[in-house]
């Protein structure tokens, strides 16, 4: 018997030490990605404008990285706090640990080369090697023209300074040595020609992170790719859960019976002279979806997405769009 208990005595030490020296790997090598090169952005005016409109309106970086008004509809950015960061997303919405949008205006990039920027926003590894977890979207970042997150850059670079303090993100056992696994080198492409509208809507999607909120996610927080945009993730608002819808051209369950005219309009009734965003109070339906940034798209850049999305796989999923905490 005492050597059974040696046995098992032994084969346990065994798996601790294997654990560890796992984990001690994991630390060490990784992220795994290259150094950040060498890049000297031209902050034109032309660059400068095109990253705005893809920052707010595409993007929508100042989403995340701005304080939000969730007294009012949609919930949009503040003016005077775009870039300052502080957005703060933690166990209540079901994420795996504490995480805040980092101050992205000079005050808090300034320390960043365009290089170093250009490899945290497409691999999401920090000047000192640190891994982000992806609730900045950059696995689909790193798959962008690079000309479009250089203007980006541009744009964040002419962003009035804010200061503000911003606590260091803290995500949960295993989480945070799995993240240190996720980032990779970024695999950029050309940004398609505005003709050829299925292949620049599916820039323009991939672009805007559609897949991360509109699918379903596991216990830590990963997108499951075989409910690829057919909706269900829950958000936890002020009195509520609210749930993405499915975008997926299901007739029964999502936009299978929408036309492009009604795709558009749905967007574009935020910015209509006549919108007033309405007052939320606790309790009452409200939505995380940033209508009103994603309103100010230019039509074309609308119907390329729509055409898009009509090519997608249909996927029946029916969402109960709020709940009450009552419920």
């Amino acid at each position: 018997m005492k050597k059974l208990f040696k046995i098992i005595a032994w084969i346990l030490g065994a798996v601790v030490i294997l654990f560890v020296a796992s984990i001690a790997y994991v630390q060490l090598a990784f992220p795994n990605v290259s150094a950040a090169e060498e890049v000297s952005i031209e902050y034109s005016p032309e660059r400068i404008e095109r990253g705005a409109y893809l920052a707010n309106h595409v993007t929508v970086c100042m989403d995340c990285h701005s304080t939000r008004d969730f007294s009012v509809f949609s919930g949009p950015p503040i003016p005077s706090t775009l870039g300052k960061g502080g957005d703060r997303f933690d166990h209540s919405m079901g994420f795996p640990g504490v995480f805040y949008a980092k101050n992205i205006t000079p005050f808090g990039i300034s320390d960043y080369t365009d290089g170093e920027l250009y490899r945290l926003i497409t691999t999401g590894v920090t000047n000192d090697g640190r891994a982000m977890f992806p609730l900045m979207p950059y696995t689909y970042y790193g798959r962008m023209d690079p000309e479009d997150i250089f203007d980006i850059i541009a744009y964040i670079r002419s962003l009035p300074s804010i200061e503000s303090d911003i606590p260091d993100s803290e995500a949960d056992f295993p989480v945070n040595i799995i993240l240190k696994t996720i980032p990779h080198d970024a695999q950029p492409s050309k940004r398609p020609d505005p003709s050829d509208q299925v292949a620049y809507g599916g820039y323009l999607l991939n672009a805007a992170g559609c897949m991360e909120c509109h699918t379903q996610a596991d216990p830590q927080g990963m997108i499951i790719p075989e409910l690829a945009l057919s909706g269900g993730r829950s958000f936890q608002m002020p009195g509520g859960t609210v749930n993405s819808s499915n975008i997926t051209p299901d007739p029964e369950t999502g936009i299978g019976n929408w036309n492009e005219a009604a795709f558009v309009a749905r967007f574009k009734q935020y910015v209509d002279s006549g919108y007033v965003a309405p007052k939320v109070a606790p309790g009452e339906f409200n939505s995380i979806m940033p209508w009103i940034m994603y309103a100010g798209m230019k039509e074309d850049d609308l119907k390329a997405i729509y055409a898009y999305l009509k090519t997608v796989k249909p996927i029946k999923n029916e969402v109960v769009r709020f709940t009450t905490a009552a419920e």
